[in-house]
């Protein structure tokens, strides 16, 4: 199974608009380093038959989807409403014309809910041509092992303190982002994992996302050989990340690929 990171950045991205020179405000991070330059926080996991999911579609969505090279989608899971997480789903117009048919989009029915009143006319039935986009809701809730493009797909409740969000666990590969509270049922479901991407947003405490410490901290109790950081504000530089996590422990980049295996589930 294979994970690619489309992109890691928290809600205004790094670099945040504005800046001196307008070219952008990158708070601790070095703009000479590439991989300190993040897009809105998505993955795409492609499994052994090539199908494949896209787990949140945000504003840099068409762009993300070019960069790293995935001309297909074939089933897309929403794990919370934020406009971050969103905004880009009118991009699949496109790949309802690959397809040659509509795209499930799954969800809580709270998410679903809150997408079609924004994206009302992508959830009309397809026309031909598909001129705009063509979106059947699924509603999913957490506790719940779906099928996705192939895939079975564990569904567990975060505590995003403003909402619950969904985190995932498929095969050896956890993901959780936006999340500042575990509750005991994401370490349950989450028992054993290989591989977690986990959103963590800055330095010091942030009052709806995990900081260092706390991702930290939960790493230890899990212990998965692999944890990488997801959904990162501009304070948390990646050559100061490389240098101050414990071992196992590392930073998320735009482009990441990990390889993670089906079983241990």
């Amino acid at each position: 199974m294979k994970v690619t990171l489309l992109g890691c950045g928290g809600s205004g991205g790094v670099p945040l608009l504005g800046g001196e020179d307008g070219r952008g405000a990158w708070g601790a991070c070095d703009p000479r380093e590439a991989r300190n330059r993040r897009t809105r926080s998505s993955i795409v996991v492609q499994g052994p038959d090539d199908q494949t999911i896209l787990v949140d579609a945000g504003p840099d969505l068409r762009a993300q989807l070019l960069d790293h090279g995935i001309g297909r989608v074939d089933a897309v899971l929403l794990t919370h409403a934020h406009a971050d997480h969103v905004m880009g789903l009118d991009e699949l117009r496109i790949m309802n014309r690959i397809m040659g048919k509509a795209l499930p989009v799954f969800g809580t029915a709270r998410t679903l809910a809150d997408v079609t009143g924004r994206f009302e006319y992508a959830f009309r039935p397809p026309t031909p041509g598909f001129f705009r986009p063509a979106l059947e809701p699924v509603t999913v809730e957490a506790g719940q092992v779906v099928r996705l493009a192939g895939l079975d797909v564990r569904l567990f409740s975060q505590d995003h303190k403003v909402m619950e969000t969904l985190g995932l666990r498929i095969g050896g590969f956890g993901y959780s982002t936006d999340v500042v509270e575990m509750p005991e049922p994401a370490f349950e479901a989450l028992a054993g994992v290989r591989d977690w991407v986990v959103g963590c947003f800055q330095r010091a405490p942030h009052p709806v996302h995990a900081h260092v410490e706390k991702a930290v901290d939960w790493a230890r109790r899990l212990r998965p050989a692999r944890t990488v950081l997801t959904h990162m504000g501009p304070d948390l530089d990646w050559s100061w990340m490389r240098e101050s996590l414990p071992p196992g422990i590392e930073p998320g980049h735009d482009g990441m690929v990990l390889e993670s295996p089906l079983g241990d589930a």
